[in-house]
């Protein structure tokens, strides 16, 4: 592992666990370092609110980051900036497209808004970028509940998604087992359970191919 893709590993763990967990069952090294990429340009988003005490200043800094996608996608990111780097050679690689992390990072704005919750952009959309990259296109569709599930669990509507939950796993029948480790966190329904617990849920989630 490279110095910045072990910087970007770190990063990833401390902010998102349950994500950084089910990274481990992507056997290719590759393949896991592209996906902790596209997660720790997640978490680098999440954490504005968290460093900044005024919302103006938040907006800032999610301008800033969309100013920056332009640079990523043409294939010229700010120097010295690990995430965009690695973002850069990320969307290159998979040929990825740019509505999705703009439509991400307009959630964000929206959150500091006060906006309501855009489920789609925090949660459905980057799944389906995080398939992509470990599955190839055309698996969009299998992967969307699954991904409304896990936000509705993280946005504490889990009565919501139980009731998805039938239906997300039906949908994943569709996707191919090399890309279910981009699905398999939302198998965990409860945020407390020790690591080593976790671990075995996402083992099992990955071999049965079900959340």
């Amino acid at each position: 592992m490279t110095e910045t893709a072990d910087t970007l590993d770190q990063q990833v763990r401390t902010a998102d666990l349950d994500r950084w967990l089910s990274s481990r069952l992507v056997a290719d090294d590759r393949a896991r370092a592209d996906l902790i990429t596209l997660y720790a340009f997640e978490a680098a988003l999440m954490s504005i609110p968290t460093r900044v005490t005024q919302p103006l200043l938040a907006e800032m800094r999610y301008t800033w980051w969309a100013e920056q996608m332009d640079g990523v996608f043409a294939g010229v990111p700010r120097k010295g900036h690990p995430v965009l780097e690695s973002l850069t050679e990320l969307v290159a690689r998979h040929g990825l497209d740019r509505a999705r992390f703009d439509a991400l990072i307009d959630a964000h704005i929206g959150r500091v808004r006060e906006q309501p919750h855009d489920l789609d952009a925090f949660y459905v959309g980057p799944m389906q970028v995080a398939t992509r990259v470990l599955a190839g296109q055309g698996h969009d569709a299998a992967v969307t509940d699954a991904a409304r599930v896990w936000g509705l669990t993280q946005t504490g509507r889990r009565q919501e998604a139980a009731s998805l939950r039938a239906v997300a796993n039906k949908a994943l029948k569709r996707l191919p087992p090399e890309g279910f480790p981009a699905v398999a966190h939302a198998a965990l329904t409860d945020p407390d359970p020790p690591e080593p617990l976790k671990r075995l849920r996402l083992l099992w989630s990955v071999l049965r191919g079900r959340i």
